[in-house]
């Protein structure tokens, strides 16, 4: 991936829609290199798919968090297709080491968000958590409205 793709891949980050025409201008490129580049990326998994953001995922909730979260055993499925239930659940990541999963949290307030600590801490095969609230993010590869 040289960096071209790179410059690429960036701009799509910010909006997965734009016009192939647009993205060729501001990489001046042509088309057509832009284009075969997609295609590309896409056939060697770099690009796997492109997304939509809605209004509620743009609208930033005022109390975030990272909670660390230790399995018992042979729960870790049960514990991640119950956590994709929660609402206040953006991400899922599975890890190494003491941990495994991380998972990103929002919610609007301290106590909405005490709320769905304890509620994940009873999900059946959740044995330990530890939570670290997010005070700013002064940088993001994720798309911005």
């Amino acid at each position: 991936m040289d960096d071209l793709d790179q410059r690429l891949i960036t701009l799509l980050r910010h909006n997965g829609r734009r016009s192939v025409s647009d993205l060729a201008i501001a990489l001046g490129a042509s088309r057509a290199t832009v284009r075969s580049r997609m295609e590309r990326l896409e056939r060697s998994g770099d690009i796997v798919g492109y997304t939509v953001i809605l209004r509620a995922d743009a609208v930033a909730l005022p109390v975030r968090g990272i909670m660390l979260i230790e399995v018992e055993g042979r729960a870790g499925d049960r514990v991640v297709d119950a956590l994709g239930g929660f609402p206040e659940v953006s991400a899922i990541h599975t890890t190494n080491g003491k941990w495994d999963l991380i998972v990103e949290l929002g919610a609007s307030s301290l106590a909405d968000f005490d709320a769905i600590l304890r509620r994940v801490r009873l999900i059946p095969g959740v044995i330990a958590s530890e939570t670290n609230l997010l005070l700013a993010t002064p940088r993001s590869t994720r798309a911005k409205l």
